[in-house]
């Protein structure tokens, strides 16, 4: 509400498990990154972690005019992990 006057609109994004090159470094082994890239996937109902490209699409569209009447929301880009 503060910023509404500077027509500033204010949103976020909470993305669940990204494929990213980070998951390299949570393990020593291939196999324990494997691991933890499968764990990861059993919580997400779409069955599969998401790519940067498709987080990129979500603050791509918050920050169009496409989403002009659009404030104040936090968007899961999370393959439905936050609806279960």
């Amino acid at each position: 509400m503060d910023l509404k006057y500077r027509k500033i609109r204010v949103n976020s994004i909470s993305p669940g498990p990204i494929d990213t090159p980070i998951f390299n470094r949570l393990a020593q082994t291939e196999k324990e990154i494997k691991q933890i890239k499968t764990s990861l996937v059993a919580a997400v109902p779409m069955g599969r972690m998401g790519s940067p490209d498709e987080i990129a699409k979500a603050v791509s569209f918050l920050a169009s005019d496409d989403s002009s009447y659009i404030t104040g929301i936090e968007l899961f880009v999370d393959g439905g992990m936050a609806q279960i």
